[in-house]
């Protein structure tokens, strides 16, 4: 005899209720989840265990090659959150910084921007750590993510906070010279630089706690406020903290309390104007005055910088050579 409609369609019910779990359990743990492009929030899929069964070692890679690497260079943790910053701002973090010109492929590299010439290292590290990951796991570790976890890393060992790094990025096929020649610079305004930062989702606390990142941070004297001093060579460093120059702290802030900030581009955030002390000066004066709070608002302003415009999903790539896109024929 044949089975009721309503038990046959209760059968069916709970057929595909099982297989649809069946599906999930099986789904790859590090599947590349959907794409995003919104700057900011979420993060578009990004999560702090994505290569926690691809390639669970990436992050100690990274760690022992920076390590490795400050021995002989004691400014490349400071190098390395740079690139971050200067990659995060164009176009998203999607490592367009590191490509080299390649005109068969169209790209215009983005090192030779105003912001960038002659200022943005650490390149021969980041490439190091792209062998030594791709030893570990190949074709796993995007560029882009390797820039996000050497920033951290980078933080971490000059003494500074700790934040678990949101994964997931891959990599762009193409630059923006636009976007690139439009990075925060020392001679901008502290209205140009809110308005950076605003159009990439950033506020101003987070303006206040990223510019913080100049506490190891150098810079050529002949971008300084006192620029150059007699017989000084225009390339000449001045360390940016002159009281702790290779320790993550807050000491920097307290360069800008006593109006001795090296850059102009760092002073103007605890200045005389109104407008500085309707934006920026209550964050300078409480970073100055806390290294806790400091520290707590900028890890979160670097996970929420890190999460502007990741490309996820099918977007991008995963390139062979960070320096250059991968070309299929």
């Amino acid at each position: 005899m044949a089975a009721p409609a309503s038990s046959t369609s209760s059968l069916l019910l709970v057929l595909v209720i099982l297989l649809a779990a069946a599906l999930i359990s099986h789904s790859p743990a590090n599947a590349w989840p959907a794409s995003s492009s919104g700057s900011g929030g979420g993060g578009g899929g990004l999560s702090a265990g994505f290569y926690d069964e691809t390639c669970p070692s990436a992050q100690d890679v990274v760690r022992r090659v920076i390590q490795d690497a400050r021995v002989a260079d004691p400014r490349i943790p400071a190098s390395l959150i740079r690139l971050h910053f200067h990659d995060c701002f164009v176009n998203g973090c999607d490592a367009s910084i590191l490509l080299d010109d390649d005109l068969p492929s169209g790209i215009h590299t983005e090192k030779r921007v105003p912001a960038n010439d002659n200022s943005a290292r650490g390149f021969d590290v980041v490439d190091d750590i792209k062998c030594e990951l791709d030893k570990a796991c190949p074709g796993v570790v995007s560029c882009a993510d390797i820039l996000a976890i050497a920033a951290q890393v980078s933080v971490d060992l000059a003494g500074g906070p700790r934040w678990r790094v949101q994964l997931g990025r891959r990599d762009a096929t193409a630059t923006n010279i636009p976007s690139a020649d439009n990075l925060p610079g020392f001679t901008d305004t502290l209205e140009d630089l809110v308005a950076k930062f605003d159009a990439v989702g950033l506020d101003h606390g987070d303006l206040v706690a990223l510019q913080g990142a100049h506490t190891f941070g150098r810079a050529q004297c002949l971008f300084t406020r006192e620029n150059c001093t007699a017989g000084q060579p225009d390339d000449a460093l001045e360390n940016l903290d002159p009281v702790t120059p290779d320790v993550f702290d807050n000491n920097y802030y307290g360069s800008l309390l006593r109006g001795t900030a090296k850059l102009p581009s760092d002073q103007v955030m605890l200045s005389d104007d109104p407008y500085a002390a309707a934006t920026t000066a209550p964050f300078v004066r409480r970073f100055a005055g806390s290294q806790k709070s400091f520290f707590r608002s900028f890890a979160a302003s670097m996970i929420k910088m890190g999460n502007i415009s990741p490309l996820t999903g099918m977007d991008g790539q995963i390139r062979q050579n960070c320096r250059r896109i991968n070309t299929y024929y």
